[in-house]
């Protein structure tokens, strides 16, 4: 399935091949084909140099979408066959995500590691299960936050930060809009018990982007709400959101996220990111620029130095792919630690479960 700039759901970059190992040396399979990050997630992993085996789905049409776009993916007959090949480390999996812990608890139980779409959990206890299990077996729970790991804009604004372009961060703040495309959907992802709640879903995003650019361990929400404003035919959808946490080292953040991207828009959303420092500013425009350039990752950079604007793409690629391959290997954590993947699943899940309802028309 090809990078659709239409359609987040498919949304899969293709970057430059970069392995970092040699073919056969890191094996993985695919499994739970239920979003179209798997495209995305596979991509990656393979650039990097990941081996791909199988495929299991108990859909015979997602499988078959699947190997048209990887046809080395053997068909497995069943999920147990896929673990209990010795030659897979890790297995990457877009299940229902309701259903991605229990996924992820069974992997890591056959002794590989294991990749997940965001956002990995829709409760708290799913969350502390899986922080229990990976101190009891070793293996990964590693998440494809790809608003940050996989858009080139993100991964230099990263660099930037770190080579202290802006000085200390003081703020971040996020939009994360998306095309709601509702026809192309899946009934799960219309029932809340399935998909956990806007600010838990897309807007994981965004909380795992705020930890990384200020270098937070921790934060707390001080606020947040979710409305239902326009889609009285989906009540369990909610289509807005947006929360204000306070970080530990004292930056703050605010995001905004919503399914309500125009039709007249070239992309399924306008992500943004502003990252304010003591010595400069930094703006993302990840996938477009409106009215201006279809390509996105725009970086704007304002600090002593002056103003300048960066197109990247192309130009950075996407090191967390090959950085979790190594991890995996070497028991490292230079991709993402355990302990930030887990994080901000657990502040987006606070946000959601904190979260003032806002009704359709409120009372003036």
């Amino acid at each position: 399935m090809a990078e659709s700039r239409q359609d987040g759901m498919n949304y899969a970059p293709q970057g430059k091949p970069a392995p970092v190992v040699r073919p056969g040396e890191f094996v993985i399979a695919a499994a739970a084909l239920d979003h179209g990050h798997i495209y995305g997630m596979v991509n990656g992993l393979t650039e990097a140099g990941a081996t791909l085996k199988w495929v299991y789905d108990p859909d015979p049409v997602k499988v078959s979408q699947f190997r048209e776009k990887f046809p080395e993916a053997r068909w497995a007959a069943s999920l147990e066959e896929v673990l209990a090949d010795p030659e897979v480390r890790l297995v990457a999996a877009a299940a229902v995500p309701s259903e991605r812990c229990a996924l992820g608890l069974q992997v890591m139980d056959a002794g590989k590691d294991y990749f997940t779409d965001k956002a990995p959990f829709t409760s708290l206890q799913q969350l502390e299960s899986a922080r229990r299990k990976a101190a009891a077996t070793g293996r990964k729970y590693a998440v494809y936050y790809s608003e940050r790991i996989h858009v080139e804009a993100a991964v230099f604004a990263g660099q930037l930060v770190q080579q202290g372009a802006i000085g200390r961060v003081l703020q971040v703040t996020g939009f994360g809009p998306h095309r709601l495309n509702a026809a192309a959907r899946p009934e799960w992802f219309f029932r809340k018990q399935n998909y956990g709640g806007i600010l838990c879903d897309i807007g994981s995003h965004q909380i795992e982007q705020f930890l990384y650019f200020t270098g937070n361990r921790d934060a707390k929400v001080l606020h947040s709400k979710v409305a239902n404003y326009n889609h009285p035919q989906y009540p369990e959808l909610e289509d807005y959101g947006d929360a204000t946490l306070l970080g530990d080292n004292g930056s703050t953040h605010y995001f905004r996220v919503d399914w309500f991207t125009p039709d007249g828009l070239g992309t399924w959303g306008d992500g943004r990111t502003f990252i304010l420092g003591t010595e400069g500013t930094i703006e993302l425009r990840k996938y477009i620029d409106v009215a201006r350039s279809p390509q996105g990752n725009h970086v704007f950079l304002v600090n002593g130095d002056g103003e300048q604007h960066f197109e990247v793409s192309g130009k950075v690629g996407y090191p967390y792919f090959g950085e979790l391959i190594l991890d995996c290997l070497h028991r490292t954590e230079n991709a993402m630690t355990q302990e930030h993947a887990f994080k901000a699943a657990e502040l987006c899940l606070q946000a959601q479960e904190m979260a003032l309802r806002v009704a359709a028309e409120q009372e003036v």
